[in-house]
């Protein structure tokens, strides 16, 4: 697969976006749990050390010696991201802190910004696969 940095890190943000979109369905499905606490997926510091950089080397776990094991998951994605749980509020009675109004309209930022991502990729690949017919 013919793939270049910055489409790597697209298809990496694709993966981080799609976590968060899990994580803020999750979070309107539990709206009334009494007790539950909302995730978020954090990212964006990663991001800007990943682009600013131009590498994502000092992102890697290094390996010291030759005989130790290599943990990086090629699957992984080029932008770790971590997911938590704001535990320190409540914006019910029952104990609960999801704002549901709050959390629709991060859902609704996020799927744009996932639509956004995805038409990038895609146009990444129509141009290569464009490119390769053309040289018939």
């Amino acid at each position: 697969m013919i793939q270049s940095r910055s489409s790597q890190i697209n298809e990496s943000f694709l993966q981080v976006l799609n976590a968060r979109h899990q994580a803020i369905a999750e979070n309107i499905a539990n709206a009334d749990t009494p007790n539950y606490k909302k995730k978020t997926v954090e990212f964006e510091e990663q991001l800007r050390r990943v682009i600013n950089s131009g590498s994502q080397q000092e992102l890697d776990v290094r390996r010291t010696h030759d005989k130790h094991i290599s943990i990086r998951d090629t699957g992984a994605p080029v932008i770790p991201y971590k997911i938590s749980r704001t535990s320190d509020t409540a914006m019910n009675n029952n104990g609960n802190n999801v704002d549901v109004d709050q959390e629709m309209a991060t859902l609704a930022h996020n799927q744009l910004m996932y639509n956004y991502m995805a038409d990038k990729v895609s146009g990444h690949y129509t141009k290569i696969r464009d490119m390769l017919q053309n040289l018939k």
